[in-house]
């Protein structure tokens, strides 16, 4: 591989991971919720803080799926595994 088609991918992944990174930070901006944290990565105190803050309590943050996952079923109540258990129970007791 030559040197300039080297430069050529490393500058299109760059391109694409920007572009998901700010697509995503619009979506959340969008969201207008108070508790959304534009940051994706964090350093020193802000970084203990969160890491100190049961993931429930933390802020929604762009790119953190399995956090923001975690905090979306927590603030619904319920799982999407509860959903099909529950789903599946009351599609059995109509056939009877």
């Amino acid at each position: 591989m030559t040197g300039a088609l080297k430069i050529r991918r490393a500058a299109l992944v760059a391109a694409a991971m920007t572009s998901v990174s700010l697509t995503a930070a619009a979506a959340f901006a969008a969201d207008a919720s108070p508790n959304v944290s534009m940051r994706i990565i964090t350093f020193g105190e802000t970084r203990q803080q969160l890491q100190s803050t049961p993931i429930e309590q933390r802020p929604y943050r762009p790119l953190h799926f399995y956090g923001n996952r975690v905090r979306r079923q927590n603030n619904r109540g319920s799982t999407s595994s509860t959903r099909a258990t529950r789903t599946s129970s009351s599609s059995s007791s109509s056939r009877r």
